[in-house]
C-alpha cells in the first residue's frame, strides 16, 4: 500500500456525458457524470478530475465555472487541471496531499485571475487516504457524505449569503432553494479574496457514500432526497438514478419540485466492500 504505480488521471472539460462511468479509484470505486443543460447550445461549464494516487489513495475534484461570467468553462477547466498537475507533482516528489491540494487551490486561483476576464469557477476537492477522507472547497458545489441508513455525516456550507443564512437557521432548506439570491456567490476561485475551506478529517464506513455535486445537483435536489438515492444499491445504479433524476427535473418545471435547468456533474466515492 503506498508504494503502487499511481493509477492514471482522468479529467473532463466541456463534456457531455451519454451516462454514468465507474472507475477504480484508491481504495474504493468512484462513479462521474457531467453533461450541459438540457438544450442548451455552449458548451458545459463544468469540470472534473479524478487522480488515483495508489491502491489507497486518490483525489477527486470539480469545478463549476460561473454561467453569468465570461469565460466559465475556461475557469473551471483551469481549476481542475491545476489539483490534477499539482498533486500529479505531489506524488512523484513524495510530498503530502493536504498540502498539494491547497497549494493548487491558489495555482488555480492564479491561473484563473491570469484570464483576465472577470472568470471565476467553484472548486470542491476530495483527499482519500484508505478509510479517511478530507473535504476542501471554495463555492457552492458542495460535497455531502451520508451513511447507508441515509444518515447525514458531512455536508459543506454554501459559499453564499443563502447559504450562511441556511446554516444558522435564518432560513430552511426549501426557502434556500427557492431563494431570489441563491445564484449568489460570495467566495471564488478567481478573485484575489478567494479562502480555502478545510473540513474534519472523516473515517468513511463501508456502506458510506460521499458527493461531490455542482448546483445543478443541489438546486434541483433536496439534501435528503439525494441522501436517498445514493446510500443503496450498487454505486453505479445509484448514481444513474441520480442523474436519470436530476434530468428529470430540469425538464418538468411543473409538480411541486424545485426545476432550474443548468449544466450538471456530480462523482461520488464508496470504499471497496
Amino acid at each position: 500500500m503506498g508504494q503502487d504505480v499511481p493509477q492514471p488521471d482522468l479529467i473532463l472539460t466541456r463534456t457531455e456525458l451519454d451516462g454514468c462511468n465507474e472507475i477504480r479509484l484508491g481504495a474504493g470505486c468512484a462513479c462521474y457524470f457531467t453533461s450541459r443543460t438540457p438544450g442548451k447550445e455552449s458548451v458545459n461549464e463544468d469540470s472534473l478530475a479524478l487522480i488515483g494516487v495508489d491502491s489507497s489513495r486518490g483525489v477527486v475534484a470539480l469545478a463549476d465555472g460561473f454561467g453569468g461570467q465570461p469565460a466559465g468553462d475556461q475557469a473551471s477547466a483551469l481549476a481542475a487541471r491545476a489539483v490534477a498537475s499539482t498533486v500529479r507533482e505531489a506524488i512523484k516528489s513524495g510530498a503530502e496531499l493536504r498540502e498539494a491540494i491547497m497549494d493548487s487551490f491558489e495555482r488555480a486561483n492564479d491561473a484563473v485571475m491570469a484570464l483576465g476576464v472577470g472568470a471565476a469557477s467553484t472548486l470542491a476537492v476530495v483527499e482519500i487516504d484508505g478509510e479517511r477522507v478530507r473535504a476542501y472547497h471554495a463555492g457552492d458545489s458542495e460535497i455531502i457524505t451520508v451513511g447507508q441508513r441515509g444518515k447525514l455525516k458531512q455536508q459543506t456550507v454554501a459559499h453564499s449569503p443563502v447559504g450562511y443564512a441556511y446554516e444558522s437557521g435564518v432560513i430552511n432548506e426549501a426557502e434556500a432553494m427557492a431563494h431570489d439570491e441563491r445564484h449568489l456567490v460570495s467566495n471564488v476561485v478567481g478573485d484575489p479574496e478567494m479562502r480555502i475551506e478545510i473540513g474534519p478529517p472523516l473515517i468513511l464506513a463501508r456502506r458510506d457514500t460521499l458527493i461531490l455535486a455542482s448546483d445543478g445537483l443541489t438546486d434541483n435536489l433536496h439534501t435528503g432526497e439525494l441522501a436517498e438515492l445514493i446510500r443503496k444499491g450498487p454505486l453505479l445504479a445509484a448514481a444513474k438514478n441520480v442523474a436519470a433524476e436530476v434530468k428529470n427535473r430540469m425538464k418538468d418545471p411543473a409538480g411541486d419540485h424545485p426545476s432550474k435547468p443548468d449544466d450538471s456533474t456530480f462523482i461520488i466515492f464508496r470504499r471497496a466492500e
